[in-house]
């Protein structure tokens, strides 16, 4: 199973469109908005919006819209959508960066021509579902898991109560075919995830992580029964398609201790997992 896992993902990835925003602006309706430089407010802000300022959205990702900044080094910007609303049918306003200077007013202002029409009214609409990409809210799932060392296959929960820490709780079976007699393994694995920077692209969303935590094994061979503790460690990625928002696919490799095993036939070492999730929340 392990070995075709890669070539679902690739196929999923490849299935999946990608999602533009179209013809949308963001207006600021808080004093002030800060522009960071990527999605996270722990990113460098390069520049301010003021109230008011009407900024063109290229991309929409959940809680942040990708607008124009043309002072940034790539021409574009993060803003919060908790600082203003997108809307339709608005030009962008000019706006400039923190520390930037404002620009010299004009010496006259000219009156407006009678004839000129009033400005359109610019009225905030909630986005088409489906038309753009974003970051779902992934707090709880449960699962399966499959892979080693040690663990064999079995079921999985994993939750994020903050957003970059995690929790996760693994229950697996595992048989083994290379010890005397009938040698069985059940094994408990609670671990504590911390999740890193994500990465949000067109055709999904990457959330690296790393884990660690305890494990309790209890080992059959016949009728013989003993129990066995050890700790493990992993680093991997978990994989989401806007396309299914609720379903992460995740990978990683960890490496797994434990004490001496019943009939001295190792169970630890370094290996590959696999397991898919369903957020319900």
């Amino acid at each position: 199973m392990i070995r075709y896992t890669p070539s679902i993902i690739v196929a999923l990835c490849m299935s999946a469109s990608p999602l533009y925003a179209q013809n949308a602006v963001f207006k600021v309706s808080t004093p002030s908005a800060n522009v960071h430089q990527s999605p996270s407010t722990g990113s460098p802000v390069i520049g301010t919006a003021a109230r008011g300022a009407v900024v063109e959205v290229t991309r929409e990702l959940g809680s942040w819209v990708r607008v124009k900044w043309p002072i940034a080094k790539d021409g574009v910007g993060y803003i919060h959508v908790s600082t203003g609303s997108i809307a339709r049918g608005a030009a962008a306003t000019p706006t400039r960066a923190a520390g930037e200077p404002p620009a010299a007013a004009p010496a006259t202002r000219p009156a407006p021509s009678p004839a000129t029409p009033p400005a359109a009214r610019t009225e905030a609409v909630p986005p088409p579902r489906g038309e753009y990409m974003f970051t779902p809210a992934h707090t709880f799932a449960l699962g399966g898991i499959v892979g080693g060392p040690g663990l064999g296959i079995g079921a999985s929960a994993r939750a994020w109560p903050r957003q970059r820490v995690g929790l996760q709780f693994e229950l697996s079976r595992e048989p083994r075919a290379d010890a005397p007699g009938s040698l069985t393994s059940l094994q408990l694995a609670p671990s504590v995830l911390y999740a890193l920077p994500d990465r949000v692209m067109d055709y999904l969303w990457l959330r690296p992580y790393i884990g660690a935590g305890p494990t309790l094994q209890r080992q059959t061979v016949d009728i013989v029964t003993e129990n066995r503790f050890g700790f493990q460690a992993f680093g991997g990625a978990e994989v989401t398609l806007p396309s299914v928002d609720r379903l992460a696919l995740s990978a990683d490799v960890r490496y797994h201790r434990i004490e001496t095993p019943l009939a001295g036939v190792e169970s630890g070492g370094l290996g590959l997992t696999v397991s898919a999730h369903w957020y319900f929340k």
